[in-house]
C-alpha cells in the first residue's frame, strides 16, 4: 500500500510540475489590456473554427476583434492570421485564414497588413511558422484566456519574444467550455515534455 502511494505521488508530481511550469511561464507574459502591450513585429491570431457558412465562429471573431483593437492601437503593422486551410473530400474549401481576413477587413483593417498562414494546424505550428517562415521575432498573440498561457509557452519555445492578450471564452455551452479548460492540463504537460522528445 505504501509503495503504491509513493508511486501515485511520483506520478502526480511528474504531471503537475510540467503543467505548473508551462502555465507559470505563460502567465508572466500575459497582458491585461491592449494598453499594456508594447510595440512588436506582428500580431498573431490563432484559428478557432468556422461556422457552416464559412464565417468565423464566435470564438474566432473574438480573437480577430482583439487583433483589430491591437492594430488600431498601433501595436504592430502586420497581422498574421493563422489556421487550417484545406480542400475537403467533397471539393469544398475550408479556410480559416481567409475567413479571418474577410472579417478583419470588414472591421476596417487594411488588407495589405494581413498575412495569411494556412498551415497553422495547431498552436505549436502557428508559433513555429511565425518565427521560421514569416521571420517574426516579437509578437502579441491573441486567443481565448484559458488557452493563452500554453500558447505563450509554445511561442517562447519556438523562439518568439511573445506576449499575449486573452479574449473572452464565455460560451452558451457550459459543458463544452469546461472541457476546453480541462484539456489545457494534458496539453500543457505535452507542451512541456515536447522538447525532451524532440517533437
Amino acid at each position: 500500500m505504501k509503495i503504491a502511494l509513493i508511486v501515485l505521488a511520483v506520478l502526480a508530481l511528474a504531471f503537475a510540475v510540467p503543467v505548473a511550469w508551462v502555465q507559470g511561464v505563460g502567465q508572466s507574459r500575459v497582458r491585461a489590456s491592449v494598453q499594456g502591450v508594447e510595440k512588436v513585429d506582428a500580431i498573431v491570431v490563432l484559428g478557432a473554427g468556422l461556422r457552416e457558412d464559412g464565417t468565423p465562429s464566435t470564438f474566432l471573431r473574438r480573437r480577430v476583434d482583439g487583433a483589430v483593437a491591437l492594430y488600431e492601437a498601433g501595436v504592430a503593422q502586420t497581422v498574421i492570421l493563422s489556421g487550417d486551410a484545406h480542400t475537403r473530400a467533397d471539393g469544398t474549401r475550408y479556410d480559416e485564414p481567409a475567413s479571418m481576413r474577410d472579417y478583419a477587413v470588414s472591421q476596417g483593417v487594411p488588407e495589405d497588413v494581413l498575412v495569411l498562414d494556412g498551415e497553422g494546424f495547431n498552436t505549436t505550428a502557428t508559433c513555429r511558422r511565425a518565427h521560421d517562415v514569416f521571420g517574426v521575432r516579437s509578437a502579441v498573440v491573441v486567443t481565448q484566456d484559458y488557452h493563452l498561457r500554453r500558447t505563450l509557452y509554445s511561442c517562447v519555445e519556438a523562439g518568439l519574444d511573445a506576449v499575449g492578450l486573452g479574449v473572452s471564452a464565455t460560451s452558451v455551452l457550459p459543458l463544452k467550455s469546461a472541457w476546453w479548460h480541462v484539456r489545457e492540463l494534458p496539453a500543457s504537460w505535452k507542451a512541456a515534455v515536447r522538447p525532451l522528445v524532440g517533437a
